[in-house]
């Protein structure tokens, strides 16, 4: 789990909570008519743009991806992928019938190596599985983005609502402070949907498409020369390209 979300989601919700407390009373910012235009209408504007599906897949993935943690690393990869090479060398293939893979992308690689599968055939149905995931990551960033972008556009639409109402009751002093009260509020709703939820999921799901792009991407080409029966210095000095410089001297030195 990624506790950095989880603080900084309730750090900033907990910062904003205190200011209120410190300045008056909490009461004062609740407002339903400001939550129905900002929520519901930031959700209706992005119905129209995506389809239910999309949008319930996208809250899954969203939410998935901000509380799991970073993942393997490349180079911890590149060395399990050696180790694995080296167990096909001494046992053959069926030596891999019992390994624990601690990824589980090269764990079904690994599965089809030990059961035989054409080199082929591994390389496609792992390169369409990365597509797939790629897709959904994709998609989710998609629409995370649309209601980052509409929740801010909804709160000034609220704004106006609420200075209408206040300039068309002059004359009711009694009604112009709830109209006024709609006007400032849904435009801090607006803000804190996008800036502490919306917007931060996008980047997390952004860093995903990066992370798990060069990570399953290295875990094919791995695979694939495991299954050519590549000796496993080959293997690694291939798989190495992966890695920044910095990282490669260092799993030159470990090595």
């Amino acid at each position: 789990m990624d506790l950095a979300t989880l603080i900084g989601i309730v750090g900033a919700f907990g910062v904003v909570v205190t200011a209120i407390f410190l300045g008056g009373s909490f009461g004062q910012f609740i407002d339903i008519p400001s939550m129905l235009i900002v929520i519901g209408g930031g959700m209706a504007a992005t119905l129209i743009r995506f389809q239910l599906s999309d949008i319930v897949a996208a809250f899954v993935t969203g939410f998935k991806v901000a509380l799991s943690g970073a993942g393997a690393k490349p180079r911890d990869l590149i060395t399990e992928i050696g180790n694995l090479s080296e167990i096909v060398r001494k046992s053959g293939p069926l030596g891999l019938e019992n390994v624990d893979v601690s990824d589980p992308v090269l764990a079904k690689g690994v599965q089809y190596i030990a059961d035989g599968y054409e080199l082929d055939f591994i390389r496609e149905s792992m390169e369409r599985e990365r597509d797939l995931n790629l897709s959904r990551l994709s998609e989710g960033k998609r629409v995370m983005k649309a209601l980052g972008d509409s929740a801010p556009a909804f709160g000034m639409i609220g704004t106006l609502v609420g200075l209408v109402q206040m300039l068309a009751n002059m004359d009711d002093p009694a009604a112009i402070g709830p109209s006024m009260a709609v006007a400032l509020l849904t435009t801090l709703y607006g803000a804190l949907v996008s800036n502490i939820i919306c917007l931060p999921l996008v980047d997390k799901l952004d860093a995903k498409f990066d992370t798990d792009e060069l990570n399953q991407t290295l875990i094919i080409d791995g695979v694939c020369q495991i299954r050519e029966s590549k000796s496993p210095a080959l293997i690694k000095e291939m798989l190495v390209a992966y890695l920044p410089e910095k990282a490669r001297a260092e799993l030159v030195e470990a090595a």
